[in-house]
C-alpha cells in the first residue's frame, strides 16, 4: 500500500487550522483503505511578536479584522463550519490571545514520542483554546495537556525550564516563511505539493489520492 506524507503547517490559535485538522482527519479516514497517510504538524506563528503574557483577545481580534462587526461575522461563519466538522467553537470564552511558541515546543516533543502522541496533543491544544477558552500560553495549562495526553509532566516541565528547542522551533517557522507560506493551514504533501487553506474533506482526499497516483507513475518499473 502506497504511503503519502503530509506536513501540516499551522498555528494552534488559528480557527481555520482547527477546521483544517478536523477535515484532514476525515480525508485520511476516507482513503485509509487505499493508502497509508503519515501526518506531522509543523509550527507557524501568525503573531510571532506577541508578548509572552499574551494580550486581550477581543481588542486584538477587532484590531486585526477591522472592528467588532467583522469579528462577529467571522465567528458566525466559523461556528457554522465548525458544527459540520464536529467542533464546538466557544469564541466568547477566549479572553487572551497567547504567544504560541511554548505550545509549538510541546508539539515538537510530542512528535518525538510518536505521531499519535502529537495528534492527541495538537487536538487537545485546539480544543483547550477554542472550546474551553483556556490560555494555552500558560505553562501550567500546557503541562496539564501534556500529562493528559500521556507525556511525562516532570520531563516536559524540565524541558520548558531549560529553554529546550526554542531556537529549533523559531528556525522551522522561519523556514516556512522562506518557502513562501504566509497563511495557514498549509498542507505539504510528499514534500512536493502544497494545498493552502482549510479545504473541504473532499478536496483534501482528492489531493492525497492524486499525490499517490503521481508517485506511483513516477516509480521505476519492475523487471
Amino acid at each position: 500500500m502506497e504511503t503519502v506524507t503530509i506536513d501540516v503547517v499551522s498555528d494552534v490559535v488559528c480557527p481555520w487550522c482547527y477546521l483544517g485538522k478536523k477535515r484532514l482527519a476525515q480525508a485520511v479516514d476516507a482513503v485509509c483503505d487505499e493508502l497509508n497517510v503519515s501526518v506531522t504538524f509543523r509550527p507557524y506563528q501568525l503573531n510571532p511578536d506577541m508578548p509572552a503574557q499574551g494580550v486581550d483577545h477581543k481588542s486584538h481580534l477587532a484590531e486585526k479584522l477591522g472592528g467588532e462587526a467583522a469579528v462577529e461575522r467571522a465567528h458566525k461563519t466559523l461556528t457554522e463550519l465548525g458544527e459540520q466538522a464536529g467542533i464546538d467553537f466557544h469564541f466568547d470564552a477566549i479572553s487572551r490571545s497567547p504567544n504560541t511558541l511554548d505550545a509549538h515546543r510541546l508539539m515538537r516533543w510530542a512528535m518525538i514520542e510518536g505521531p499519535q502522541v502529537q495528534h492527541r496533543v495538537t487536538l487537545a491544544l485546539f480544543k483547550a483554546y477554542f472550546e474551553e477558552g483556556r490560555n494555552i500560553g500558560e505553562r501550567s495549562v500546557l503541562l496539564d495537556i501534556a500529562e493528559k495526553c500521556g507525556m511525562d509532566r516532570a520531563v516536559v516541565c524540565t524541558l520548558f525550564s531549560a529553554g529546550a528547542d526554542v531556537d529549533s522551533v523559531k528556525e522551522e517557522i522561519g523556514m516556512a516563511r522562506e518557502m513562501g507560506i504566509t497563511g495557514v493551514p498549509c498542507f505539504i504533501i510528499d514534500n512536493k505539493y502544497a494545498v493552502m487553506g482549510a479545504q473541504s474533506t473532499e478536496v483534501l482526499a482528492s489531493a492525497i489520492r492524486e499525490a499517490a497516483a503521481l508517485k506511483q507513475s513516477e516509480a521505476p518499473g519492475e523487471g
